[in-house]
């Protein structure tokens, strides 16, 4: 019995580590605008560019000014052919000044990650 047990345990650590590669998340790679940037040009859309597919129906973005105010954003699509991208849709441009935009996302594997980033019009 012991002779099968250690071929076992190794074969069992060996796939538990090979599994945890296998299955990532969905963290924010980059945003257009940018984390941090400011740009100069009214915004109409915002791109969020994850590290693997995302589930929109499964998926929100809260995006709000500094003032507090609310911005409301339309449904959120994935860009054609590309399921790590994210497309969110503005209510109306978003004028000169600071805004923070909230995450949440339900990866293709189904986890959910979530996180928040600022950015200025100006």
């Amino acid at each position: 019995m012991q002779r099968f047990l250690k071929p076992f345990i190794i074969a069992v650590l060996a796939s538990s580590l090979a599994a945890t590669t296998a299955f990532a998340h969905a963290f924010l790679d980059h945003a257009v605008p940018g984390v941090g940037m400011t740009v100069s040009a009214p915004v109409r859309e915002i791109r969020l560019y994850y590290t693997q597919g995302v589930i929109t129906a499964f998926s929100h973005v809260h995006v709000a000014s500094d003032a507090g105010a609310v911005i409301p954003t339309g449904k959120l699509v994935n860009a054609p052919s590309d399921q790590q991208t994210v497309i969110v849709r503005l209510g109306r441009a978003l004028g000169p000044g600071g805004y923070s935009l909230s995450w949440q996302v339900t990866s293709v594997d189904t986890h959910v990650t979530q996180g928040t980033f600022h950015f200025t019009v100006s």
